[in-house]
């Protein structure tokens, strides 16, 4: 697949580090073209054979798959912004809207969430799919945590497009769990805020836990 990241921070690099061990090719879209241009180069020296390499926005719409890898409030601004050009195409949102002053509360009102936000804001046919928002950046570069590999939870309201991004997450070694439709992004958000609020207490695992569904 052809997945694009649009976010040179860290998740975007986990992600794309897991994209690539799972032999995509991945296009990386930044504000900064010399520090998207750094991220390519560390992930070529990560990934053996990497197909890895920085695009501008115009060429968005010939992703399979395009990864929003930044904060929630520019998640909407991009797919704003990208219009037509995501009709059809499958919209990963990573976000989670946590006021990260407090970790104490979600920053969208019940009975949404920044998922189905973003898909309001985004032109008719783009599939988004909410995933990789209860993973954090150095567990997803590992790709597990104790050994154990990565749970990603998938919920979007297009089966093609939750399928997609379940064969992104398991050719790079993680574990995907379709939880059903986009709503279902509420729950995955608020869990999200619980896991992120333990990491700032003293005894907090220090951004390398994970949340893990364990099956008899």
């Amino acid at each position: 697949m052809q997945v694009f990241i649009v976010g040179t921070g860290n998740m975007g690099g986990g992600i794309a580090t897991r994209a690539l061990v799972g032999r995509h090719a991945v296009r990386l879209i930044g504000r900064d073209p010399a520090r998207a241009q750094e991220l390519a180069e560390t992930l070529g020296g990560r990934v053996p054979g990497a197909d890895v390499d920085v695009a501008d926005a115009a060429a968005v719409g010939d992703a399979d798959v395009v990864v929003l890898a930044v904060p929630f409030d520019s998640a909407k601004e991009v797919v704003a912004s990208y219009g037509e050009k995501l009709a059809g195409t499958t919209v990963v949102d990573i976000s989670n809207p946590v006021d990260f002053t407090t970790f104490d509360s979600l920053t969208v009102p019940p009975g949404t969430s920044a998922a189905e936000q973003i898909a309001a804001a985004a032109a008719p046919g783009a599939h988004v799919v909410k995933a990789f928002n209860t993973t954090f950046a150095g567990t997803l570069v590992a790709g597990e945590v104790d050994g154990v590999p990565l749970d990603v939870f998938i919920a979007g309201d297009d089966q093609a497009s939750r399928e997609r991004v379940a064969e992104l997450a398991s050719s790079g070694g993680l574990n995907p769990i379709d939880v059903g439709g986009l709503h279902h992004a509420r729950e995955l958000e608020g869990i999200q805020l619980l896991h992120m609020a333990l990491q700032t207490r003293p005894d907090g695992p220090g951004w390398m836990s994970t949340l893990k569904i364990i099956r008899p």
